[in-house]
């Protein structure tokens, strides 16, 4: 996807800029959450993700003179590792319900699903972002999420519209 233009943030109802959460587990999903940054320029924005040491990485991309972004982490699990599944879960619900972001996006994966589920939820706007590394198929995660985002999109053109359900995602473009 390529970098959408610098715009302003739409109004939150107060003097406050849009509170973005980017959320995304480690590895390359991490990588494509971080190369969409210039889409949430001028807002306030919270990253959260499993290594504690990508933290100097976000503070080292932040625009000069501006606030360090706030960082999180959760702990990695997966479907294979239910109690630390539950445990991540009960993470990221603390995120959101203490950074109560405006909008929430993420590339993946189970942390991802639940901090969109929860935050479409508390009424929030949602965006699920299917990793490139989904070349044949959707994600589990992104077909989990599908009721709970506001706009879905995939890396992939021929996976655009291919689930038969509405929403379906949307290709506007690769991330890497």
């Amino acid at each position: 996807m390529s970098a959408a233009p610098a715009r302003t943030p739409e109004p939150t109802g107060s003097n406050r800029p849009v509170r973005v959460l980017a959320i995304a587990s480690g590895g390359g999903h991490w990588t494509q959450l971080l190369r969409m940054r210039p889409a949430w320029e001028g807002c306030d924005v919270v990253y959260a993700t499993t290594h504690a040491d990508y933290e100097k990485g976000v503070h080292q991309g932040a625009a000069a003179g501006a606030n360090k972004p706030r960082f999180y982490t959760f702990p990695d699990a997966n479907m294979r590792e239910k109690l630390r599944l539950a445990w991540q879960l009960v993470v990221v619900t603390c995120i959101v319900l203490k950074e109560r972001p405006d909008v929430v996006i993420s590339t993946g994966a189970s942390a991802g699903y639940f901090a969109l589920r929860l935050s479409k939820y508390l009424g929030k706007r949602t965006i699920w972002v299917d990793s490139i590394a989904n070349a044949e198929e959707l994600s589990l995660a992104g077909q989990k999420v599908r009721p709970f985002a506001d706009l879905w999109l995939t890396q992939w053109p021929h996976l655009a519209g291919s689930t038969g359900n509405t929403p379906a995602p949307q290709y506007l473009g690769a991330v890497l």
